[in-house]
């Protein structure tokens, strides 16, 4: 079979900026699973380049929030190495129960908001699920700027809810991202409760 390489270099130079998120994406998930501090930076060149995708792609909640990720990246970036004991480095930890209804009362709200102005003020034509998994994603984002093992629970709901949603827009790039992000998560879930109960035991004994 012959291999068209115009066809080939014209698919890349239109989907570069989606490839490169797609690369920054994994990798910035992959540290985060690691507690590397690292992730922070590479998680904001992730949300500029999905700035401009999802504006092309209309899904203007999801563009919204990237400039939020950005502005939690570096809150999270602070406190991840500043916002443990006597300004010591933060370590992993689990949500109190009131937090947790805190958290969810959080993403319900502002799923209902984003509806709202999605319908009202733009041509989005996914106003709810954009809202939503848009929604679940600010949620998780802040809860892992607190290493907050159950960060972990909302990026899986959110991921499995957004795959179908980008399939719709047709961003096959990041929707196997996306795939990716949900394997990932579940790693990251598994990892993060085994640190948690480490310092819980650690605590326990001191």
């Amino acid at each position: 079979m012959h291999l068209d390489w115009h066809q080939v270099f014209g698919f890349l130079s239109e989907n570069w900026q989606e490839m490169l998120g797609f690369l920054t994406g994994a990798l910035c998930v992959w540290l985060l699973i690691k507690q590397n501090i690292w992730n922070w930076p590479i998680g904001i060149a992730n949300n500029i380049f999905y700035i401009f995708i999802f504006f092309k792609s209309g899904l203007y909640a999801d563009m919204g929030l990237q400039l939020l990720y950005i502005t939690i990246a570096v809150y999270g970036w602070w406190n991840w190495l500043h916002g443990g004991k006597d300004h010591s480095e933060l370590k992993v930890g689990r949500a109190s129960s009131i937090g947790l209804l805190g958290y969810s009362a959080m993403a319900a709200v502002s799923t209902l908001a984003l509806f709202w102005i999605l319908r009202r003020f733009t041509p989005s034509t996914v106003p709810f699920a954009d809202g939503l998994t848009t929604s679940l994603f600010l949620t998780a984002q802040y809860m892992m700027s607190r290493k907050l093992v159950e960060n972990w629970w909302l990026w899986i709901v959110g991921d499995v809810l957004v795959i179908g949603l980008y399939i719709y827009k047709h961003l096959y790039f990041t929707t196997a991202l996306y795939v990716i992000f949900l394997g990932l998560c579940i790693a990251g879930l598994v990892e993060w409760q085994k640190a948690a109960r480490k310092m819980l035991a650690a605590t326990a004994g001191s």
